[in-house]
């Protein structure tokens, strides 16, 4: 993305940060402190600030907003000087999730709800929804067109593909409830085969 890019730590929650350059300077979202990445990051343009989606994702947000001497804003309801919509996912007791929205790049960020990984995407889909919540599947991104879906676990999905994996993960959420069941079973067994 000529705009900015992802890092995924080479670790085994997959977690993935962000850093777009938009509006005033350049945000990094749910970021994990890895100094490669943020001296790219530095390299984009001057920082704006700190974006945290998720209420559980603390990751390095706050320690990498002082340090910067930028706001660190926690699932925020707008984002000053940012072409950022916000768009509300989920306010439940543990699991409080805002999503980004930039109109001109058609640009999607999603923390929880949507994800890349083995966990999430079960079928032939790019992405899937989060295995706790297939059972409800909030529609709050459903109607979201992007060219580009930014998770925060797993590999972002670019192009036409991106809004495929959108819809995918929303049609398929309920469906592929018996693939999750298989799919745990199976990582379960290869936790207990690799602990012996």
């Amino acid at each position: 993305m000529p705009f900015g890019f992802s890092w995924l730590p080479d670790e085994p929650l997959e977690r993935t940060a962000h850093a777009l350059a938009a509006g005033e300077g350049v945000w990094l979202i749910d970021p994990v402190d890895v100094p490669e990445a943020l001296e790219r990051a530095a390299a984009l343009g001057p920082p704006a600030g700190v974006l945290q989606l998720l209420d559980r994702h603390n990751r390095d947000c706050a320690a990498i907003a002082a340090r910067l001497g930028v706001p660190h804003l926690r699932m925020p309801v707008e984002v000053p000087g940012s072409p950022f919509v916000v768009a509300p996912v989920l306010k439940l007791p543990g699991w409080h999730e805002v999503a980004l929205w930039w109109p001109e790049r058609r640009v999607l960020v999603v923390a929880e709800l949507i994800g890349t990984t083995r966990i999430h995407a079960l079928g032939p889909g790019a992405a899937g929804m989060h295995p706790m919540m297939r059972g409800v599947a909030p529609g709050a991104l459903r109607a979201f067109q992007p060219e580009h879906l930014l998770v925060g676990h797993g590999l972002g999905v670019h192009g036409p593909a991106a809004a495929a994996a959108l819809g995918y993960a929303y049609d398929r959420a309920r469906r592929d409830l018996p693939r999750l069941a298989a799919r745990l079973a199976a990582m379960a067994g290869a936790a207990i085969a690799t602990r012996r």
